[in-house]
């Protein structure tokens, strides 16, 4: 019977190795910080880039061609080998791993990781003693170090590795100092089951049933949601029924040792469950994946069709202009002949001021196309090579991000590109433009909601506190045309960990402001005057390294006429902008 616990045990020992040890965000940042100097070097800055995505075989092509030509810098040589090394190490690929790390100096200013990653994938491979001569060192470092690795994953690998050298005295000490003060429930459970089996090996019988009734108790208060919305989501559930399946099966097998079968069948019944509920949410993972991969296809396809009627557009206008130019010289060479000089003058003006409005609204036609599809179909190209790779190498973590991404890019292009459609029918006059009492809330949360994986992907807080009583005459469609420009340019100015808050007020008598205000780079009080200016469009920028010519804004100001509004900007240099719409306002009913 005590080999059905052995089995148990190898179950804790892979959890506990496959705990992030590693807090990423925190040791990002410090590595970012670290390589700034080396920003020029292609191959370290794409190695880094990869790194902090996890594209582990990225990273290998990116530290390999640095490698072919290394330089004398001893430091970025640690960071590179470090990088690669890490990567490796995540492939399985562990004996190329320990070779790269092992060219990493004592000096490195991150050694200490690499040792406790030694000492991982010693513990992987059973070489237990030598585990734990490497993370024994890892227990008592400086304070400041525990910022990037978490203490408690240490401890408990420490545990394991005494365990399967039937050290239990000292298994016993690591595992209880791995979970003193645990506050975090699935954490606890692992911890529980941890001890449980500990003094279940060593036949303390009560006391490891204790243990093992405990993580299934608190297993039971686990809660699942009844959606799946995001991939972080996913994973916590996925942890939790594991966590559960795995403290019914530990219940079932005390059971069956105490020779109670019925109870035994139910906990063992309990645990095929909740190991069902785990495969079939993968299954309605993977099939997710299938369908938004067609519809990427499918979204594609509409995207390759909009661009070659642009080009036969475009084509039609050269021939309309080559056209009017030869009506120009014909008319100008009969004004010549007939002295009609006047009435010839006429004619051209009214041609060229045709031909003005013609590229006008090509130009307008170009600049939404541009300024709001380029996001979308870039990312959406390049997410969807880098879901082939994953999906050819079978990462599953990578593909349920990936997947959840495309998902509410493809949603927010579809919307993107109706608007767009009615945006160049009412440039020519086709367009059914209705202004209606409208709800301002639900639609900046609407619009809103498919800019969370850009605010996410660059770490900005966000915040819509409009009124929910707030109504205002508008169109509806311009209205969130208005709305995407302004929240993109708020995304594009502003930089990682800033803010940007949506809100409303009622400074001017019978309008409702619609502001929308970021942290970001802000601008000079020149370049306000020019956004705010009717004429031509802007052609300078006040911050070289961002992408934007102004066009978002004409765009934003004629939506904004065309509702009967108003439109002002408040920012300074260093300081954030504040964009405020003013509306028409109603009031509700009643």
């Amino acid at each position: 019977m005590k080999t059905k616990f052995l089995l148990l045990l190898l179950l804790v020992f892979h959890s506990l190795f496959s705990q992030r040890t590693i807090k990423d965000s925190l040791l990002h940042q410090s590595i970012k910080e670290s390589i700034k100097p080396y920003f020029k070097e292609v191959n370290i800055i794409k190695s880094a880039k990869f790194f902090f995505n996890q594209k582990w075989d990225s990273v290998i092509i990116y530290s390999n061609r640095y490698l072919e030509n290394p330089s004398k810098d001893t430091f970025m040589n640690n960071f590179i080998h470090f990088f690669k090394g890490n990567s490796l190490m995540r492939k399985k690929l562990h004996k190329e791993a320990i070779n790269e790390f092992r060219l990493i100096s004592n000096e490195f200013h991150y050694y200490y990781i690499v040792e406790m990653y030694l000492g991982e994938i010693d513990l992987f491979n059973k070489n237990y003693k030598e585990a734990i001569s490497k993370l024994e060192k890892l227990t008592d470092l400086n304070k400041d170090k525990y910022q990037y690795i978490k203490k408690k994953s240490i401890l408990n690998n420490l545990g394991t590795c005494y365990m399967l050298l039937k050290k239990y005295p000292k298994a016993e000490y690591y595992f209880n100092k791995s979970f003193k003060n645990e506050k975090d429930t699935i954490e606890l459970i692992g911890n529980y089951n941890s001890i449980a089996n500990l003094y279940y090996e060593q036949y303390i019988d009560d006391i490891a049933i204790n243990y093992f009734k405990k993580a299934y108790n608190l297993s039971t208060n686990l809660k699942l949601s009844s959606a799946l919305r995001n991939s972080y989501q996913y994973e916590l559930e996925r942890k939790i029924l594991n966590e559960k399946e795995r403290a019914a099966f530990n219940m079932s097998v005390v059971e069956e040792n105490r020779k109670d079968f019925k109870k035994a069948l139910l906990f063992r019944k309990e645990a095929e469950q909740w190991k069902d509920s785990l495969n079939n949410r993968a299954r309605i993972y993977e099939l997710g994946q299938k369908e938004k991969e067609f519809a990427v296809a499918a979204k594609q396809k509409e995207v390759d069709l909009l661009q070659v009627e642009n080009k036969l557009k475009e084509t039609e206008r050269k021939i309309f202009l080559y056209s009017a130019i030869g009506l120009l010289l014909f008319l100008s060479i009969g004004a010549y002949f007939f002295r009609e000089k006047v009435k010839t003058n006429k004619i051209i003006a009214a041609q060229k001021e045709t031909l003005d409005e013609l590229n006008t609204t090509k130009d307008k036609l170009f600049s939404i196309v541009s300024h709001d599809l380029r996001s979308s179909v870039n990312a959406l190209k390049s997410s969807n090579k880098i879901l082939l790779d994953n999906l050819a190498s079978k990462n599953l973590e990578a593909l349920e991000n990936l997947l959840h991404k495309n998902s509410t890019i493809v949603n927010g292009a579809y919307g993107l590109l109706d608007n767009l459609l009615n945006w160049a029918l009412m440039q020519t006059e086709q367009q059914y433009f209705s202004i209606e009492k409208q709800r301002l809330f639900i639609i900046t949360e609407h619009v809103a909601y498919n800019y969370k994986p850009l605010l996410l992907e660059k770490e900005l807080n966000f915040e819509n506190t409009v009124s929910k009583r707030e109504f205002v005459q508008a169109d509806q469609e311009s209205l969130k045309i208005v709305l995407r420009n302004l929240i993109d340019n708020a995304i594009k100015f502003s930089q990682p960990n800033g803010f940007i808050k949506i809100y409303s007020s009622n400074t001017i008598e019978g309008y409702t402001n619609l502001i929308v205000e970021d942290s970001g780079l802000g601008m000079s009080d020149a370049t306000r005057l020019k956004l705010l200016d009717d004429s031509v469009l802007l052609n300078k920028k006040e911050h070289e390294d961002i992408i934007g010519t102004g066009l978002g804004i004409q765009l934003v100001k004629s939506m904004i006429k065309k509702n009967n509004g108003k439109f002002d900007i408040e920012s300074e240099l260093g300081k954030g902008t504040k964009m405020i719409v003013s509306l028409p306002k109603t009031v509700l009913d009643g």
